[in-house]
């Protein structure tokens, strides 16, 4: 047996505007970004109906592979921090410490995975299948009853409990294990290196790190989407007028595309300006203030709230979601051809849930797990699984059932009179904030609401700009030239505004959708890499022969 492949050489340019980046994987990507975003903006008729067309084709041939694929990265991670010799593996070397603090690490790991998608759904979500869900849909329950209460849980931690952490787990964690330990470049191609080697180092890497790029993009479109959706219904609630909204022949009433561009401007400038300033520095304090933000918001819940009501969906939700979680990891419902029938709404409601989260979470892995790796160096592998997909997953099942369950408390009880359930998915927090509240107290809290909201924003966005430039550069974690990171804050911006005025959230979802799925292959093939080194290392290890990057050989 040989010592692993330890050298993975990545051309980059020496001079010019493009040094120190991939050439091939930089501008190619910069291409179809580009083609998404004049697409988007002048033929948004055509644009929203093709990615329509494609979107219904992949939710329902590929609904099987989502859910196993999704299922095995959730085994994977289990598999690896239970397993007693992986589990003190360190991601790094004998002597690396941890970089950032607990509070600080964990900070960052929660604000760019989740934050955004918290504020948002933390009401929204619980609400939602509060009203309908499967078992609604099949007669065993009915909706915005109290005997919904708990499928409404199942569902919500479901969509944001172990699997949406275990997609950024696999990621990280592979990146971190072929980087720290073995010294390859910090770049997704990396990752594949026990199954392809030196192939790598070509066209082959230069394709998958496109990939990653395409959907990184998208994944941080579709969640800065929510986030611009629900900044704009705070910017309206908290008076700054009636501009934000159009209202169409219909009476539909729609975010302007002057709200947009304001949103985007605010956001996207702030975020620019600290990816500028690096990890160390803009994204580790703001991460810590939203983090303080957060504590603070799920404080006033807690004292203020329903928190009888929360603390028992909290721990009722745990236990049914544990107990139904091997079913629902495997579970695929399939229409039987009967439009409106039974098995039929099982299959869209599936298709609308379900597969779109999971392809949520893989469309935003590339980014989310290159930033864990980026910042989980000195840790243990076990360390790392718990603090990067429990830890994480049980704060929002948390959120959801203080917040949530503040919600539907409210409902059930009758105070809020359908002003929650009524309103907008992006303002259904600010809905509850007034129901609890009068005016004076609610504008105050709904403008902490919006400084969280805007922290989250900006830490997203600009740790996203970063790991798009680390990809570009063949895993360089170091300071990228300015006009790069110009560049891709503009582009995130653009893909977001022009697929928000082609056609709303709905064309970023579609999108989103089909990005997230050749990437879905590449996590797959990394969990198989990850699983191969760890075990051909402890036959190294065994053996005396060479296994990390530094390490003498036994003699």
């Amino acid at each position: 047996m040989k010592p692993p492949l330890m050298d993975l050489p990545i051309s980059v340019a020496e001079s010019g505007f493009y040094k120190g980046f991939t050439k091939n994987v930089t501008i190619t990507a910069k291409i179809i970004v580009g083609i998404i975003i004049v697409w988007a903006v002048a033929f948004p008729g055509s644009a929203a109906a093709f990615l329509g067309g494609i979107n219904s084709f992949i939710l329902a041939t590929f609904n099987y592979w989502y859910v196993y694929a999704m299922a095995f990265y959730v085994l994977t991670c289990f598999a690896l921090a239970l397993w007693p010799a992986s589990g003190r593996l360190k991601l790094g070397l004998e002597d690396d410490e941890p970089e950032f603090s607990n509070f600080s690490w964990f900070s960052m790991m929660f604000g760019a995975g989740i934050g955004i998608g918290m504020l948002t759904f933390a009401t929204a979500e619980p609400i939602y299948h509060f009203k309908s869900n499967p078992s609604t849909i099949m007669g065993l329950t009915e909706g915005e009853t109290l005997g919904n209460v708990r499928d409404a849980y199942i569902w919500s931690f479901t969509h944001w409990g172990v699997a949406a952490w275990a997609s950024y787990a696999v990621v990280g964690l592979s990146l971190a294990y072929f980087s720290y330990r073995r010294g390859l470049p910090l770049t997704v191609r990396s990752g594949l290196t026990p199954l392809f080697g030196k192939a790598l180092s070509g066209t082959l890497g230069h394709v998958i790190d496109i990939v990653a790029v395409v959907a990184t993009i998208l994944g941080l479109a579709q969640t800065l989407g929510f986030g611009v959706d629900q900044f704009v219904s705070g910017l309206h609630r908290i008076g700054f007028g009636d501009w934000l909204y159009t209202v169409d022949a219909e009476g539909t009433r729609s975010v302007s595309t002057a709200a947009i561009i304001v949103s985007l401007f605010v956001i996207m400038g702030a975020s620019t300006l600290s990816a500028l300033s690096g990890v160390g520095k803009g994204i580790k304090w703001l991460s810590n203030l939203n983090m303080g933000l957060s504590f603070f918001l799920l404080a006033f819940f807690l004292i203020f709230g329903s928190t009888f009501f929360g603390l028992q969906a909290l721990f009722v939700g745990i236990f049914d979601y544990v107990t139904n979680l091997p079913w629902i990891l495997f579970n695929v419902w399939s229409s039987d051809g009967v439009e409106g029938s039974v098995p039929d709404q099982l299959a869209t409601w599936q298709g609308g849930w379900n597969i779109f989260y999971w392809a949520w979470w893989i469309a935003f892995a590339p980014f989310v797990g290159l930033f864990l790796a980026r910042v989980s160096r000195g840790r243990t592998v076990r360390e790392y699984v718990i603090g990067a997909m429990f830890i994480p997953g049980l704060m929002c099942f948390v959120w959801f059932s203080i917040v949530g369950g503040t919600a539907i408390d409210l409902e059930l009880n009758g105070d809020a009179n359908r002003a929650i359930l009524d309103a907008g998915q992006a303002d259904q927090l600010f809905a509850m904030l007034n129901v609890m509240l009068d005016d004076g107290l609610a504008w105050v809290m709904s403008v902490i609401v919006m400084v969280l909201l805007l922290t989250y924003l900006v830490t997203t966005a600009d740790s996203g700009v970063l790991i798009i430039n680390t990809i570009n550069a063949a895993g360089d974690e170091g300071p990228k030239a300015r006009p790069h990171i110009l560049f891709w804050g503009g582009a995130i911006a653009l893909v977001v505004g022009g697929l928000i005025i082609a056609g709303g959230l709905s064309a970023i979802q579609t999108a989103m959708v089909i990005g997230a799925l050749p990437f879905s292959l590449v996590m797959v093939l990394m969990g198989f890499s990850v699983l191969k080194a760890i075990y051909k290392d402890g036959k190294r290890e065994a053996a005396g022969i060479q296994s990390t990057v530094n390490e003498v050989a036994a003699e």
